[in-house]
């Protein structure tokens, strides 16, 4: 009974320890599709929305227009990642209202998320609980952003995102 009790305690925790990657979903995938500024596909069909940034809206039909620096936002996010296979980094909260995955997104040493931010191509969107320990990080990029103009910051007469 014991070992019983000591085999089960240890499935158990070997469970808890699943890396958070395999509890919300691929820990890598090619991008086969940038869908704006702040949303990918992967050439599975996951579309993964990037955590703690915000880029302005692009247009989706003919009536829309488009935000100030949404076309330049998902160009350069089309730029970065379209066709590369991607790392992807969870936190708390895997999904968002739209069953998107919501994730830190990196090519080799580069976080594309912090990058966004820090070229003035996206606005800093904290939802707790996902990205609490990285919030002043991220501000802070922000604020830098603003203060040299980069991006949206130069080009928009109002903030955008």
């Amino acid at each position: 009974m014991k070992r019983l009790f000591i085999a089960s305690c240890t499935l158990a925790l070997a469970a808890s320890c699943v890396p958070r990657a395999e509890k919300c979903g691929p820990s890598e995938g090619v991008v086969g599709r940038v869908l704006d500024g702040d949303t990918v596909e992967l050439e599975t069909g996951e579309k993964i929305r990037y955590l703690m940034v915000d880029t302005p809206e692009i247009s989706h039909n003919s009536s829309e227009v488009a935000e100030c620096y949404a076309d330049e936002a998902k160009q350069f996010n089309e730029d970065l990642v379209a066709g590369q296979t991607i790392s992807l980094v969870y936190d708390t909260e895997c999904t968002d209202d739209y069953e998107r995955l919501l994730a830190y997104v990196s090519i080799g040493d580069r976080e594309i998320n912090s990058l966004l931010v820090e070229r003035g191509f996206a606005c800093v969107l904290h939802i707790p609980p996902n990205g609490a320990d990285r919030a002043s990080e991220f501000e802070t990029l922000e604020s830098l952003a603003e203060e040299q103009g980069r991006g949206l910051w130069g080009a928009c007469e109002s903030k955008p995102c």
